[in-house]
């Protein structure tokens, strides 16, 4: 599989933040999220970006999310969804979001 065909198998959405809270039994610091995705519907996702981002202020925040990953349950909460990011200079998660509003649900390309 060459990399443009794999990258188009991945199938990445624009999402709102809806809810997030504390996941308190998971064994690495993270918060349970709960993703609106437009047509897609709300999807949840166990998040470890605890370092940069409190619950308050996730909420209502645009976020890409990869959807066609298939479900994990993590500490009993399902992820449904991986919010994407990438680490900083200080090996934290950095949120990765479009630079502007778009439709919920829309495909990254």
């Amino acid at each position: 599989m060459d990399a443009l065909h794999a990258f188009q198998t991945l199938d990445l959405r624009v999402g709102r933040i809806l809810r997030a809270e504390p996941h308190e039994k998971a064994r690495k610091p993270s918060y349970k999220l709960w993703v609106d995705l437009g047509p897609l519907g709300v999807k949840t996702s166990s998040a470890q970006i605890t370092e940069l981002y409190r619950p308050e202020d996730l909420i209502g925040r645009l976020v890409v999310c990869a959807v066609n990953l298939g479900t994990r349950v993590i500490a009993g909460f399902p992820s449904e969804v991986l919010v994407l990011g990438a680490r900083d200079g200080a090996g934290r998660v950095v949120l990765l979001a479009p630079e502007r509003e778009v439709p919920l649900g829309e495909k990254v390309f």
